[in-house]
């Protein structure tokens, strides 16, 4: 991390300072190279308009949604490559507007909850639109002090910002810094990515034929109290890369947490209130009402633990924003270094106070016309200040996870459910008391619309700093970049509201008024947020969980500190270990397997003839594994909306599962094992 004092002369010098490999600060260009351009952002904002909308039907239906930087990146090459003057920065714009966008369709974990509370029957352009796009900017602007304390001066290693780099590089043919003969010297590089997007695209095909099994899933009942856990193997090579990129600290401490969540948590509860029914669907259950709770406690402690070792960073990034400015004022702004030229620090305050208008505006009116005229602005001047502080904080928390373990597997909606139980118990100490015993149904819905303008903000703070990490590693100019990602969030809010709203109209969402369950779409973290900020504000919440969650999260934090006294290199992340509790196996598992495999590559490459080369060249091919499979998600979820079948290209039917499992583990380790095989050999010709 950064220390020191910051001076505008020490900002000029960051400009010629070495930096380790892979987190270098771009010395200034020699000359002005086009990065944002009309046909690039046009290009962003169609791929947003496709992008945002498969997400928040994928998001709604699976309960998962995906990151788009990386696809975004291979469509805009692919584009661009065939335009004159096209440039790395160009195209790194593209993929910024457009995952900016895509993350942003990660509100639908909150905004259908107002219908499934029965306090929408739609859903409101004009006040979406304001939750989105006030939301999704003061993201944007809350990020940028944060850039230098998180991205410039971090080892947190951002695999999917990397990932994206490395595919930007491979596609501008830039040659790879580290080694004498370089891996693009002979073709290697774009090689790797291209065979690994093939590879992983093919399996994913083959997932789909259900030829081959998705996951393998084993559930099972532990003595005679009814105690049943399990596990779920996802066959996801998107997942096993990620695990490769983000190293095996950060997969062993979520291996901690899947223990505990799997080993303990779920056999205990299971055993404490036994239930009839099926292994998966009692272990699943458990897990669902009781063992995420848990989770969300963990991630709460060490979200608060690390708010405290960012202090220093983040101040020395204010710091070093204000002397930019400084710079700016005397006329010298062309003698900072690229990785300098931020938003100057006086705008991002100005077009914040900006966003906080509107947003006030719309809590006054919700006020206002619901009953509460009398609290109107006691509520509003509440939650005003409660999403601008909370903002940052979240912003700097999802910042940091997203740099732990990468932005589609970061855990958002565990901050969902932190932010809404903070809110409503605010609720319930403020001005609950006064109000007539009708008005807890009003107090849910405003306690989910500041969840949501909050939850905007996280969310995009959740990807931004993947993207400045990306352009930070092509040298682009972060100004821009941020200009492209506000950009991006305005393209993102424009979408969003009617494709809510119109899948609201065709399927509707589980446990709302009114609705035909099995049409309806399951939204499960809106759901769950919505009955949190409910449980709250009626008072039946199972305050226990969190606590034993919290008590988990305090223990790792002791753990982890004691390891990076006695050891250079060992380490117990505390926020992985509360991931590894709080998302499903399906997710943690098969990152846990491709931090091993790629540690072990790691070990191998350091032995090699060409080390440097080989660890490049499994970077790459680890990138081209999550952009193979993210290009076909992006396919099948628009097939799966638009034919209305979840398995639109199925060749066998339940009958072939077990065959499947079989197929599909054993073709998995084979490649696995072919492909890392290929790739040393690749890098040592």
């Amino acid at each position: 991390m950064g220390s020191g004092q910051v001076t505008p002369e020490t900002l000029r010098a960051r400009g010629e300072e070495a930096k380790p490999a892979g987190r270098r600060s771009a010395a200034p260009r020699a000359e002005a190279i086009a990065e944002i351009t009309l046909r690039g952002l046009l290009i962003g904002v169609v791929i947003t308009l496709i992008f945002t909308a498969a997400n928040v039907y994928f998001g709604l239906k699976a309960g998962l949604t995906f990151s788009t930087s990386i696809p975004a990146a291979v469509i805009s090459m692919a584009i661009l490559r065939g335009l004159r003057g096209a440039t790395i920065q160009e195209n790194n714009i593209v993929q910024t507007v457009a995952s900016a966008a895509g993350t942003l369709s990660a509100i639908i974990f909150v905004l259908p909850g107002l219908i499934i509370v029965g306090w929408w029957s739609g859903f409101s352009f004009w006040d979406s639109f304001i939750i989105c796009a006030s939301g999704g900017i003061l993201g944007v602007m809350y990020t940028i002090p944060l850039r230098r304390a998180l991205v410039t001066d971090s080892d947190l290693p951002y695999p999917e910002g990397v990932a994206c780099a490395e595919v930007l590089k491979v596609g501008a043919g830039r040659e790879q810094e580290g080694d004498t003969e370089t891996v693009e010297s002979h073709g290697a590089g774009l090689k790797a990515v291209v065979v690994g997007s093939i590879v992983s695209a093919v399996f994913y095909l083959l997932v789909q034929t259900r030829m081959f099994a998705s996951d393998v899933a084993f559930y099972f009942r532990v003595g005679s109290k009814g105690a049943t856990t399990g596990f779920d193997f996802s066959l996801s090579f998107a997942l096993f890369a990620i695990g490769h990129l983000v190293g095996l600290s950060c997969g062993f401490a979520m291996l901690v947490g899947a223990l505990i969540g799997w080993g303990w948590a779920v056999p205990y509860f299971t055993a404490l209130h036994p239930l009839a029914g099926a292994a998966a669907d009692v272990a699943q259950g458990a897990w669902s009402h009781s063992v995420r709770f848990v989770g969300a406690g963990a991630i709460g402690v060490a979200a608060v633990w690390t708010l405290g070792t960012l202090v220093k960073p983040v101040t020395g990034g204010l710091a070093g924003a204000m002397a930019a400015a400084r710079v700016r004022k005397a006329g010298q702004a062309h003698t900072l270094p690229p990785v300098e030229r931020d938003i100057p620090i006086g705008q991002v305050g100005m077009v914040s106070l900006l966003c906080l208008l509107p947003v006030a505006w719309l809590f006054w009116h919700f006020s206002a016309t619901s009953g509460l005229g009398d609290r109107a602005w006691v509520l509003t001047i509440e939650a005003v200040t409660f999403v601008a502080i909370m903002g940052f904080l979240v912003s700097a928390v999802c910042g940091y996870m997203a740099g732990l373990i990468g932005a589609s597997n970061s855990p958002l909606s565990g901050v969902g459910i932190l932010v809404v139980v903070l809110f409503a118990l605010l609720l319930m100490l403020g001005v609950k008391s006064g109000l007539p015993p009708g008005a807890g149904k009003t107090l849910v819905a405003f306690a989910l619309f500041v969840t949501a303008v909050v939850f905007a903000i996280a969310s995009i703070a959740n990807n931004n700093l993947q993207d400045l990490k990306t352009g930070q590693l092509v040298e682009a100019t972060p100004a821009k970049q941020q200009w492209a990602l506000v950009i991006g969030v305005l393209a993102g809010a424009v979408v969003i509201p009617p494709v809510l709203d119109l899948l609201n109209h065709a399927y509707g969402f589980v446990g709302a008024p009114g609705v035909n369950p099995a049409r309806a779409l399951p939204a499960p973290q809106a759901g769950l947020i919505s009955a949190l900020a409910q449980g709250v504000i009626q008072n039946n919440i199972d305050w226990g969980l969190i606590g034993i969650g919290a008590l988990i999260g305090a223990g790792c934090i002791v753990l982890d500190e004691v390891l990076r006294r006695a050891a250079k290199s060992a380490r117990l992340p505390p926020l992985a270990v509360g991931l590894g509790i709080y998302l499903p196996t399906s997710t943690t598992l098969m990152v846990v397997v491709g931090a091993i495999v790629g540690w072990l590559f790691t070990r191998r490459a350091d032995r090699a003839r060409r080390p440097e080369a080989t660890r490049q060249l499994g970077v790459l091919l680890a990138s081209g594994l999550i952009v193979g499979e993210s290009l076909l998600g992006i396919v099948f979820a628009a097939a799966i909306a638009f034919s209305g079948n979840a398995a639109p290209i199925a060749l066998v039917g339940e009958g072939f599962e077990t065959a499947s499992i079989w197929a599909g583990g054993i073709a998995f380790a084979a490649v696995t094992f072919l492909l890392y095989r290929w790739i040393a050999r690749l890098a040592n010709r």
